[in-house]
């Protein structure tokens, strides 16, 4: 059995970073030889002198919308709404917070200046003429181990420079390090890029709640890899090149396509004796104890390797998680 308990870390909660750096790419990155068992440590932007001309740059694309609303029930209390897929004209399937509101209620957003209803226990049908009037009105959607409130700075922050496929409510983490200025430095090596999309669900901060984590259902996301994106990926191999995948997200997705499938949902769970068959590297950030995320990159880069791997960037103190540092895994 895989227990929960074997993928538990202590992590001190003043290395969760609540803030990103001003230059994207100037956090740290740890980079982990799996054939050496190796840990050495470099600046994110010197990421490019792990790429060789012969390999591929796999990027999620999605982009992440201001989908998370304050809100004020009939009566005066408060509600948080998070949007988490359009459904049908302005319907949307929503986690409502706290779960009292009744079927059929009418909620006001900022000040009543936007209106909607309760159509289903987890759907909102808001009242309005376009999407942009509805994400006007919202935030991003800040991780829950962020503890403060979203502000207007996020809506750049809390977004790849690359981000173009609405439909995400978090961030592939992984590729917020990356600028233009750093792309443009990777592809004149001679690396060629692909987009692919992963639409991040809430699911993604999902917890196991099953001492055997094969007992644990992931949530579905939908996705696509592209024919473009598909010609590059099945090329790259047979010219010498390696396959990296920029987050777990890209992993999963392309682990996925591996299977078959090309588009739309997934729920694949990578645990700890998963054989990968599109995945060389990996560049991911630090991930949660306990998590599925975590689980993946221990059965890419092995368990043993990788307690060792954040033991070191605790004691280094490495930022952690969605706004911190980044962990290239060879």
């Amino acid at each position: 059995m895989l227990r929960l308990s074997d993928f538990d870390y202590p992590l001190p909660p003043e290395l969760i970073a609540q803030h990103p750096l001003k230059a994207r790419d100037a956090c740290r990155l740890m980079v982990v030889d799996r054939a050496r068992s190796i840990v050495s440590h470099r600046k994110f932007s010197d990421i490019g002198d792990y790429l060789r001309a012969e390999d591929l740059l796999v990027l999620n694309d999605t982009k992440v919308l201001p989908c998370r609303l304050f809100a004020r029930r009939s009566t005066g209390g408060r509600l948080e709404v998070l949007l988490l897929r359009r459904l049908k004209g302005y319907t949307f399937q929503a986690y409502v917070r706290p779960q009292r509101v009744k079927v059929g209620e009418r909620i006001q957003f900022n000040s009543g200046k936007l209106s909607g209803v309760l159509s289903a226990k987890d759907q909102v049908r808001f009242s309005v003429a376009s999407l942009q009037s509805i994400y006007r009105h919202g935030v991003m959607p800040l991780p829950p181990y962020i503890k403060r409130r979203p502000i207007a700075q996020d809506r750049h922050d809390y977004q790849t420079v690359y981000a173009r496929a609405e439909g995400a409510v978090a961030a592939p983490t992984a590729g917020l390090h990356f600028t233009q200025r750093l792309l443009r430095k990777i592809e004149a090596r001679g690396v060629r890029t692909a987009m692919i999309t992963l639409h991040v669900g809430p699911g993604t901060f999902k917890p196991v709640r099953h001492e055997d984590i094969l007992a644990h259902k992931m949530d579905e996301e939908r996705f696509r890899v592209s024919s473009r994106a598909r010609t590059l990926i099945d090329a790259a191999r047979p010219r010498g090149g390696r396959i990296f995948c920029v987050g777990t997200t890209v992993c999963r997705a392309l682990e996925t396509y591996a299977g078959g499938k090309t588009r739309g949902e997934t729920g694949i769970f990578i645990y700890p004796g998963y054989r990968f068959r599109m995945t060389d590297c990996l560049l991911t950030n630090f991930h949660l104890p306990r998590t599925t995320l975590y689980m993946l990159v221990c059965a890419f880069a092995g368990t043993g390797l990788m307690k060792r791997a954040y033991q070191e960037a605790i004691q280094k103190k490495y930022r952690f998680y969605s706004y911190g540092d980044a962990m290239l895994i060879l």
